[in-house]
């Protein structure tokens, strides 16, 4: 919500929206302040949702096998009545943010937690997030006792290294920072 009141009528992006249960609470948001939220997915699940993985929910696989978010995405968002303030953007998050240009209030950062992709959505999404905008990161874990280090060392680290984001809050293993520069 501070980011939006940040920068009154720049739309939200988030990457990694899997069935859509933390869309519903930044499409919230984004309805209340009157702009859009892009819910950027390929709807194929992650490394830890395949089949043997600890995240591995057998229920959203299809007919054919293969993991398939879109149908219970879609389902959340209707049921949430954001169908017209949250916009689905089905693909590849990396080759989606290479086309992407419009500035973003807030980019929410939850997609894959291995590392190529962690770092390729921090390339491919972190200079989309105007100054004075808010770049928050999901999963992000400095004792790797605690969890997967991909968002850690190839999100968050990269960017408070670059000086461009300084870190404004935490909760749990969501790390909040706001862009501070262009650089």
């Amino acid at each position: 919500s501070a980011a939006c009141d940040e920068l009154p009528g720049l739309p939200l992006a988030e990457i990694g929206s899997y069935c859509g249960r933390s869309t519903v609470w930044l499409g919230a948001v984004a309805a209340e302040r009157g702009v859009s939220l892009y819910a950027v997915d390929h709807h194929g699940g992650s490394e830890e949702n395949q089949a043997g993985w600890q995240w591995h929910d057998p229920a959203v696989v299809n007919h054919d096998g293969r993991i398939d978010t879109l149908p219970f995405f879609r389902a959340t968002m209707r049921s949430a009545g954001l169908t017209e303030v949250v916009h689905e953007c089905v693909g590849d998050s990396h080759a989606i943010g290479a086309e992407w240009t419009t500035p973003l209030a807030l980019c929410f950062i939850d997609g894959g937690h291995g590392r190529d992709v962690a770092r390729g959505d921090y390339h491919a999404w972190h200079a989309h997030v105007a100054v004075g905008g808010v770049l928050a990161v999901h999963d992000v874990f400095a004792d790797p006792a605690d969890g997967g280090q991909a968002p850690h060392d190839e999100i968050y680290q990269p960017a408070l290294a670059s000086g461009r984001f300084v870190e404004i809050g935490c909760t749990g293993s969501l790390r909040v920072l706001r862009r501070v520069s262009a650089g």
